[in-house]
């Protein structure tokens, strides 16, 4: 049975190989019958890709059929399949269970940080079954404008600081002279991380020489970066917000300011055609008092 385990071993690492960083363990039970193979393994992905995850090297026609149990962050569902054509899906997220070259995969579109977890499977087909046990991962790189550099004063020193936020993993900082610098990491909730680096520099330093070099898995080339000097060392990046801040409530008066001129413009028509137009008219008086006043003056 030698032969098995080793036929199965290299199937499972080349399809792994295929698809990108990938950690394997293959366990063949031929003790009992019918065969048990147990694969643990780990898979990563990239942010936004189309994910497949195998869970059987057997093809399709040979398969009873397929059961997926997946442990998320936020949930826990489940999506199964059997030859009869029947189908169950509890995570109702756009995962779902498709076949290629007659082989049987679970398709992942769009792949997300909601998306990492753990992925179990039970394949059985007519003299066996596998198990899969999938730790699957996700790796994002910064994209701007989270790729930042600025220079600020710290007592009587000057400090280069170079910020790369919201990265899976972590991306790599260094800077183009040697000087005492320290580098932090911060983890957000969702699972992205946040690396600074700062760089004590002299006063007299040229700046031109003076670069930031952002790099990541992900990235084909290297970023280059030139700090320079902002109001109270704050980076780029913290100017949008309040741009956009600004941007509403200018908006916002103006929609307002618009509103109030057509609202008058209504009520002066309105007043205008409610009231009629008025004519002088010379008060006139009457006949009787006008002969008694004649007469008086004639007698």
């Amino acid at each position: 049975m030698m032969w098995i385990y080793i036929l199965i071993f290299f199937l499972t690492e080349s399809r792994g190989m295929a698809q990108g960083t990938t950690n394997s363990n293959v366990i063949v039970n031929t003790t009992t019958s019918p065969l048990k193979v147990y694969v643990n393994k780990k898979e990563v992905f990239n942010l936004g890709s189309d994910a497949r995850l195998i869970c059987s090297n057997r093809t399709w026609t040979k398969a009873v059929f397929v059961i997926w149990n997946i442990e998320l962050t936020h949930k826990t569902c489940k999506i199964s399949f059997n030859h009869e054509g029947q189908s169950f899906d509890s995570c109702n997220d756009g995962k779902s269970i498709q076949n290629s070259t007659d082989q049987s995969f679970l398709h992942i579109p769009n792949f997300s940080v909601n998306d990492v977890g753990a992925y179990k499977c039970e394949s059985a087909y007519t003299g066996g079954n596998e198990n899969y046990n999938i730790e699957v991962g996700v790796t994002a790189p910064p994209t701007a404008p989270t790729v930042s550099a600025w220079l600020k004063r710290r007592g009587n020193k000057m400090v280069a600081v170079c910020r790369a936020e919201r990265g899976i993993p972590a991306a790599n900082i260094s800077w183009s002279v040697t000087g005492n610098h320290s580098v932090t990491q911060q983890n957000d909730r969702d699972g992205f991380v946040t690396a600074e680096s700062q760089l004590e520099v002299p006063e007299d330093i040229d700046r031109e020489n003076l670069t930031c070099i952002v790099w990541h898995q992900l990235w084909e080339r290297e970023k280059t970066l030139v700090p320079d000097f902002l109001p109270e060392g704050l980076s780029i990046f913290y100017f949008i917000p309040v741009f956009g801040i600004i941007f509403i409530l200018v908006a916002f008066f103006s929609i307002y300011s618009l509103k109030k001129v057509i609202l008058l413009r209504q009520c002066q028509q309105t007043d205008a055609s409610k009231s009629p137009p008025t004519e002088d008219v010379e008060e006139v008086e009457p006949y009787a008092s006008y002969v008694q006043r004649v007469n008086s003056i004639y007698n």
